[in-house]
């Protein structure tokens, strides 16, 4: 008989991408019901993202109140509301593998995601969206342009865009930056503050390099001063947004071009540090578990930091450098769902306590954007209702004081304060910073 939950740690499987069953979709059927039953009696992820209250609905709505009288075809909305975010499985589930029942309901989705990829291919407009890389080039090269069609309120492009894209028109779009953070890089080399044989390779990855170079820059400028050898590249986007689609081939290959490049890298003995956790997470587990005998992709996720997660190391290992000093005011911080799904902690948090005198508010819980996901015309105010409870203790922290409001996930940080202006609340400015680390350089001067 089973047991009520697991007492061992979560694991994963290898996703069994290049087997033909993983494609049958009577076998994928088979499995959704399987996992489906089981979260139907189980109900504890209700509240997580959208994907369970629809699930619950749509098997209280049926005939018998059962799985049994739910047509399969009716599942896709249930599929179409998952973000990959991985709390279910490593914060809820108490299913998950070493479990008997081995329940691993994100790569379930996933699964399904990429026999319809496999099936239909990915709808055009959706695919144009995730071209990160392509969209970045072009969206910095032309960013005055680029920012003012993608302006929230501009009457003239942003309904064009949602007829033509699916993209919400209210949806706030990350603006580009006129230079890449691997230009910046490149044009003002920062000499180290202190010695140490410390030595990291950041990974730009796609919103830093062309949409938030500030980020890379507090981050190249905090690493600086505590002695660590810094370079900065960008071989490419990790794949986050094709995995969503469920096109695993493209992340494979992404996935090899990249560890081939970083490889030198981490041979001369360089970690690896991404400045985004989505990116983070790719990375370190679901490249492995997408070419689990590739020894490059396993030296590059057993070289990889989160940089929240790196600059605590620092601080544990030998304590920072001299020089922080009190910020003006106190701070909210989001812990993002992808840092949450690394098991490290709140690492965000515990680098913003190394600030003196710091007043933290700390918020962990999905703010409901889940990347492409959540600017799209169908899912945007979905979104905002999954981010609401995070809207609202931001509030709650604003009036108590709280000055900033950060996250790990910029994306998410801007949805936030979206949430928040729909709550219709008066509040103070919170400013212009996303990410922790920009608070940390704060601290140091910067």
């Amino acid at each position: 008989m089973a047991s009520e939950g697991s007492l061992g740690a979560p694991v994963r499987h290898p996703i069994p991408w290049n087997d033909p069953d993983f494609y049958d979709e009577a076998k994928l059927d088979d499995e959704l019901r399987r996992v489906f039953d089981i979260c139907h009696g189980c109900r504890r992820c209700f509240n997580l993202c959208d994907s369970f209250p629809r699930l619950f609905d749509l098997i209280d709505d049926s005939d018998s109140g059962e799985l049994d009288t739910v047509a399969s075809k009716d599942f896709g909305p249930v599929i179409d509301a998952c973000t990959l975010c991985d709390l279910c499985f490593m914060t809820k589930c108490p299913y998950v593998p070493p479990h008997e029942f081995d329940l691993d309901f994100p790569h379930l989705m996933l699964r399904a995601r990429a026999i319809e990829q496999k099936k239909s291919g990915t709808p055009f407009f959706d695919k144009q969206l995730t071209e990160t890389d392509r969209n970045g080039k072009v969206g910095c090269s032309l960013s005055g342009l680029a920012n003012w069609g993608s302006k929230q309120g501009n009457a003239l492009t942003r309904p064009l865009l949602e007829t033509v894209a699916g993209v919400h028109r209210e949806a706030h779009l990350p603006e580009f930056g006129s230079k890449t953070l691997v230009q910046m890089a490149q044009e003002t080399p920062l000499e180290k503050s202190m010695e140490s044989d410390r030595k990291v390779v950041l990974y730009a990855t796609c919103f830093s390099n062309y949409n938030a170079p500030a980020i890379g820059q507090a981050a190249r400028q905090v690493l600086a001063r505590n002695g660590v050898e810094v370079e900065t590249l960008h071989p490419g986007c990790c794949g986050m947004p094709q995995l969503e689609q469920g096109d695993i081939a493209r992340v494979a290959k992404q996935a090899k071009e990249i560890a081939a490049e970083f490889k030198p890298w981490i041979e001369k003995g360089y970690r690896i540090v991404p400045l985004v956790p989505s990116c983070s997470l790719m990375l370190k587990f679901e490249w492995p578990l997408i070419l689990p005998e590739d020894d490059d992709i396993k030296a590059l996720s057993e070289a990889t930091s989160d940089i929240s997660e790196y600059i605590c190391d620092i601080s544990r290992e030998g304590g920072l450098a001299e020089g922080l000093q009190p910020i003006d005011g106190d701070i909210t911080v989001h812990i993002a769902c992808h840092a949450r799904a690394q098991n490290m902690g709140q690492k965000a948090a515990e680098l913003l306590r190394l600030i003196p005198d710091t007043n933290l508010n700390v918020i962990e819980r999905c703010s409901g954007h889940g990347g492409a996901w959540g600017v799209k015309k169908d899912n945007f105010e979905v979104g905002i209702k999954i981010g609401k409870p995070v809207a609202r203790q931001a509030v709650k922290a604003s009036v108590a004081g709280a000055k900033y409001l950060v996250s790990e996930c910029p994306l998410a940080r801007d949805h936030i304060v979206q949430g928040i202006a729909k709550l219709g609340e008066e509040i103070p400015d919170l400013g212009e910073n996303k990410h922790p680390i920009e608070l940390l350089a704060a601290a140091y001067g910067y």
